[in-house]
């Protein structure tokens, strides 16, 4: 169990206009893309959104557990945001 406010690779689902965010690597993907398309370092990044050059750096390098606080900071200059969104499960 994590401390709460961070996010792990189990509990992290995301929509965007793609798709839905289903773990660590598509969010650091995501993340990466957004930032090239908006033509900015990893530095220029973590300064706009608030956080630390080394948080971003881990973002998009797919640690495994980030702080959701944070995440949200940065998905937030791209127009998205981290929310609960209902998925299906599979008959156990």
């Amino acid at each position: 169990m994590h401390p709460i406010g961070y996010i792990s690779n189990i509990f992290l689902y995301f929509s965007t206009q793609s798709g839905i965010i289903s773990n660590m690597k598509e969010l650091g993907e995501f993340v990466k893309k957004k930032r090239k398309q908006a033509k900015l370092t990893q530095p220029e990044l973590a300064e706009r959104a608030g956080v630390g050059l080394r948080f971003i750096r881990e973002l998009e390098s797919n640690k495994p557990t980030l702080r959701l606080d944070k995440v949200e900071q940065v998905l937030k200059l791209f127009g998205h945001t981290v929310g609960p969104i209902p998925i299906k499960r599979e008959a156990e």
